[in-house]
């Protein structure tokens, strides 16, 4: 793909309008994410939906730029991965140290390390991008958004208007459904709970059309792993134990519920632990040659006068890191201050800090290169925050020893240092995706990372107030619920997974059985997934079949089934025919990827308006017009589920042929 810029010629980049759009589309796109997040363990991909958007929009004013759109993207991509932090930050309030998220520290945390993020790729960039193989799916798909969106002529401009519909068109239909699902006239999702002889199991789904969208943008492999995971968590584990564990009068919804939450949940942690060795494992070797690579090229003159090669300057780089890593070190020392070890804060510090800078260059080399080779959406960021917390708290027992007036005070400390850590990483996810679109488009690699930064501090000023929000109207399962959260509790697994992980290593009374069942069975995944590789057949991620059986299935089974609808479409939308009329298989595919990411943002976002309806009025359901329990409820559910999916699988359809 060529480069749309001429030497010599700059057309503009950063512009007021554009940061204040780049701005905006992230402020929508963190809180969606924030809260798909807290409800099914994923964040989705914002750049190519903020795209659409910027191109929409700009469109209006005649001086706009290619350029100037792949900024607002770049600001906007921030939204998709920094919103990750929900992975870590609400684990404090589940185990019981915060009652809430403080806004600057919150802030200081997703900021500084985020910022981070980017400054450590900064030096990677020549080797991972500019000189590099890797594939970076999400950043050639968001660049050809870009080039077809500013071709000349108005069938481009009509292609931009369609994308835009498909975005608005998935974003009502999952309003839609979430709003009759708030009024209790239909149910949020079927459950059924029974036994097959004397084993007792159950299946459920939920009625929702963002984790549909989910499925397609993750693509069968990874939907059917998934559902492979829930095969073994509940027609396996589930059945099996239940025929060890007495029931003991409890009912079968709650012993049922319970085998799963207390036992099987840590076969799905084992199997997920296993998953994401293995993978940092086979980067150790590539990310090395990327990084000699990077020191080879950074010996090389550039050519004088290119912008498309020049970084922040090295100056700034040395600035801004050093700013960082002081605004992470008053953080560590305040919050050792409200701890029994404010004595020894500082020193505590200084041994902390070197783990910051090694292990958050670490995993920005990793993440960034698992971002180049499978896309920012389905690099297994969660499995570095896994690594992360279990490397963490065993160093931390073994600097501190651990008694029981301290045990608390070492969990969240340990959480508190992994999430700046993994700020970096999800950052560090993100920068090499953009760097690569910028790479593509001819764009200057200094002024996409100084767009990021400002994205990342856009982001990090959601993060904090909507966390809030979800934590007085829902609370978190797993953890202490406020008096104010009487909406139904978010599960929040990977943050509930990285507490249990904490709390376990620090207090050393993890279910080790469970985890060493489930590391087994992850050993066994990794070597049929690596045969299914060899033999160049569909693959099974073992992270995403972990995922399946540690993620309750009522949030797996429609990722599930929008995975497999979407190998249909696609398959569909790319078979040949004669005298051909309408969009290339490519384009019928990105209009399908706006409408799923409509379809999450729609929903993702009047959760968090809903969230703050309940705590405006104190009612659980403040929309409900119909009495809990309506016999019709379920039937309901499905037939409005069926008809969305078959109203927007029709409206695709029809523009793939048109």
């Amino acid at each position: 793909m060529r480069s749309l810029s001429i030497p010599g010629f700059r057309l503009k980049e950063i512009t007021v309008r554009g940061i204040l759009l780049g701005a905006l589309i992230t402020f929508v796109f963190t809180a969606a994410n924030i809260y798909i997040g807290l409800k099914v363990a994923f964040t989705f991909a914002t750049s190519i939906p903020a795209a659409v958007i910027s191109m929409a929009v700009l469109s209006v004013f005649r001086n706009s730029s290619i350029l100037e759109n792949n900024i607002v993207q770049t600001m906007a991509s921030a939204a998709g991965t920094l919103s990750a932090m929900v992975f870590v930050l609400p684990a404090l309030v589940i185990v019981g140290w915060w009652s809430g998220f403080p806004f600057w520290t919150c802030f200081a945390v997703c900021a500084s390390g985020g910022v981070l993020g980017v400054l450590f790729t900064i030096p990677l960039r020549r080797a991972m991008v500019t000189n590099s193989d890797l594939p970076y799916p999400e950043g050639v798909a968001a660049a050809e958004v870009l080039e077809v969106g500013h071709m000349i002529g108005p069938d481009a401009k009509g292609e931009t208007r369609v994308g835009l519909r498909a975005v608005i068109f998935g974003t009502l239909a999952s309003i839609l459904m979430a709003i009759l699902q708030a009024t209790r006239l239909m149910s949020t999702e079927l459950s059924s709970f029974f036994r097959v002889g004397p084993a007792a199991t159950s299946f459920t789904m939920s009625f929702s059309l963002a984790l549909l969208g989910a499925g397609y943008l993750v693509g069968l492999s990874v939907g059917l792993a998934m559902l492979l995971g829930v095969a073994i968590a509940w027609l396996g584990a589930v059945p099996i134990l239940s025929l060890s564990i007495p029931q003991n009068g409890a009912p079968l919804t709650s012993y049922v519920t319970g085998i799963w939450y207390h036992n099987v949940r840590f076969i799905g942690a084992g199997a997920m632990g296993v998953a994401a060795l293995w993978t940092l494992l086979k980067l150790i070797a590539p990310v090395v040659r990327g990084v000699v690579a990077t020191v080879k090229a950074s010996r090389v003159s550039k050519t004088a006068g290119d912008d498309r090669d020049r970084d922040l300057s090295p100056r700034w780089i040395i600035a801004l890191t050093v700013v960082c890593l002081t605004v992470a070190a008053f953080l560590l020392n305040a919050f050792l201050g409200r701890t029994p070890f404010a004595g020894n804060a500082w020193s505590l510090t200084a041994y902390i800090l070197p783990f910051i800078v090694i292990g958050g260059f670490a995993v920005a080399a990793v993440t960034g290169y698992m971002a180049g080779l499978i896309g920012a959406s389905n690099s297994p960021i969660s499995g570095v925050g896994i690594l992360v917390i279990l490397i963490f708290a065993t160093l931390l027992v073994s600097l501190v020893h651990a008694s029981a007036a301290n045990t608390q005070p070492l969990v969240a400390f340990a959480l508190f240092t992994t999430a700046i850590v993994f700020a970096t990483a999800t950052i560090s996810n993100d920068n090499l995706q953009d760097l690569k679109t910028g790479q593509i488009l001819g764009a200057t690699p200094r002024a996409q990372q100084i767009a990021l930064i400002i994205g990342v501090v856009a982001g990090a000023l959601v993060i904090p107030p909507v966390l809030n929000l979800l934590n007085q109207a829902n609370g978190f399962a797993g953890g202490p619920r406020p008096d104010s959260a009487v909406g139904a509790a978010l599960s929040a697994p990977q943050a509930n997974l990285i507490a249990t992980l904490a709390r376990g290593v620090i207090e050393q009374h993890l279910d080790w059985q469970m985890i060493g069942i489930g590391a087994g069975i992850g050993v066994v995944l990794v070597v049929l997934d690596e045969f299914l590789g060899y033999r160049k057949w569909m693959r099974l991620e073992p992270l995403a079949i972990g995922m399946g059986i540690y993620l309750p299935m009522a949030v797996t089974m429609p990722v599930v089934i929008g995975a497999v609808l979407g190998h249909i479409y696609d398959r569909w939308s790319a078979k040949p025919r004669v005298g051909r009329r309408g969009r290339t298989p490519e384009q019928s595919k990105r209009l399908a990827v706006l409408m799923a990411s409509g379809m999450i943002v729609g929903e993702s976002v009047f959760g968090v308006v809903y969230a703050g309806m309940i705590v405006a009025t104190g009612k659980a359901a403040p929309l409900g017009i119909i009495r809990e329990g309506f016999g019709p409820a379920a039937a309901i559910g499905w037939m409005v589920f069926a008809l969305m999916i078959l109203e927007l699988g029709g409206w695709l359809a029809r523009r793939a042929r048109t």
